[in-house]
Order: C-alpha cells, then sequence, then structure tokens
C-alpha cells in the first residue's frame, strides 16, 4: 500500500486549521500528526527547518510547508466545491501580512511590547473592508465558500475572541453573520478534532478520508 502523506499539525493554529479544512473538502486522506509547539518532534524538523506547522510530507517525500500551498496542491487534485474559482491572493495576502500584523499585537501585547487598543482599531479597519464586500455576497467571491474564505476565516476568528463581547458590539452584521456561519459548519467541526499529541512509533492517525 502507497504510504499517506504526513501532516504535522497543531489543532489551534490558524495556518493549519485551513490547511485541514481544504484538505477535508478536497478528500486528500493524510497521515495526521498533531505536535505540541513546545516540544517539536524531530521527525518534523528533518522535513522542515523553520519549525512551523503545518508541514505536510508528500509520499515520494516532498515537503509542502506553508499553508497556502497546502490548500493549493490539495484542492488542485479535487475541488468538488469550486474553492480554486475564489482565491483571491490580493485579499489573502492583506490578511497574511497586514491583518496579521496588527492581530498579533492586538492578541499579543505584552510580547509585541504594543498598544492593543491601537492595533484593534487598525485591525477593525480591514474587517470593515469585508463588511463592504459581504454586502453584495454571502461570502467573498460568491454565493459559495471559497479558498478566500477559509484562508481568512480562522484568523477573523482569533480577532473575534480577544475580546469577544467588543467584537460582537461592533457594527459588521454581514461579517458576524459570516463568521457564525462558517463556525457553526459541519468542516470546521470537522477539522477541529483533538488527537493526542504524536510520539514515535505510534499508530497512524488517519484524516480527511472524504
Amino acid at each position: 500500500m502507497t504510504a499517506l502523506p504526513i501532516l504535522y499539525s497543531f489543532r489551534r493554529c490558524p495556518f493549519a486549521m485551513r490547511a485541514r479544512m481544504a484538505l477535508l473538502v478536497s478528500s486528500q486522506t493524510v497521515e495526521l500528526r498533531e505536535i505540541l509547539l513546545r516540544a517539536k518532534p524531530q521527525a518534523m524538523l528533518d522535513a522542515s527547518p523553520k519549525g512551523t506547522v503545518p508541514v505536510l510530507v508528500l509520499a515520494d517525500g516532498s515537503v509542502i510547508d506553508q499553508s497556502l500551498a497546502i490548500m493549493r496542491w490539495a484542492l488542485a487534485r479535487h475541488d468538488p466545491e469550486a474553492w480554486l474559482r475564489g482565491d483571491d491572493a490580493e485579499l489573502v495576502e492583506r490578511f497574511d501580512g497586514p491583518f496579521k500584523h496588527h492581530l498579533d499585537r492586538y492578541k499579543y501585547p505584552n510580547r509585541h511590547g504594543s498598544d492593543p487598543i491601537e492595533h484593534r482599531t487598525a485591525g477593525l479597519e480591514h474587517l470593515q473592508l469585508i463588511e463592504q464586500r459581504l454586502a453584495a455576497s454571502a461570502f467573498l467571491c460568491g454565493a459559495s465558500r471559497t479558498l478566500s474564505d477559509i484562508a481568512l476565516f480562522p484568523f477573523v476568528r482569533q480577532f473575534a475572541a480577544t475580546d469577544q463581547a467588543w467584537f460582537d458590539a461592533q457594527p459588521l452584521p454581514q461579517l458576524h453573520a459570516w463568521l457564525a456561519g462558517l463556525l457553526g459548519s459541519a468542516l470546521f467541526d470537522r477539522a477541529m478534532l483533538r488527537p493526542a499529541p504524536w510520539q514515535p512509533g505510534d499508530p497512524p492517525v488517519t484524516f480527511a478520508t472524504g
């Protein structure tokens, strides 16, 4: 039997979340290895010395260690919901770059020596652009979810949860509905399984079986 690709992941990492969701929707079966960030397994570091998740090791030994690249790899193999049709690279880069910068400094001000309210305000400006976009359609690129929705969603979720009461009070009805729908989706529920941290010699945990 051909060996499965191996996905090193961390349940709460937003980059890993979006990779898992794309693997699920594309029915790409992998061996899931949940890691602890404080005790990264040597096998993962050997595959990707940068030491961040997700890391996908393919059966031929090649490595994909960027979440968007994993998403696009999976969807290029099977894209039943036409997610690639909504691959808005400029929008995704805006949230992976400037928005993520402000999110980190809002959520972890002690780590960055930052003013959280300043960065919350800057992050909100990005979310207001999404609100305007969602006023025209249920999802970011049309009537159904696509790669752009799933790429941004884990980071918007993290921003919202930093101060949920404040976020809920913001006049962003389209964004609130969009986020609630994705949070309540069966896809997100499946992506957030709770495997035990992987140790060498553990039996394989298969994921994304279709």
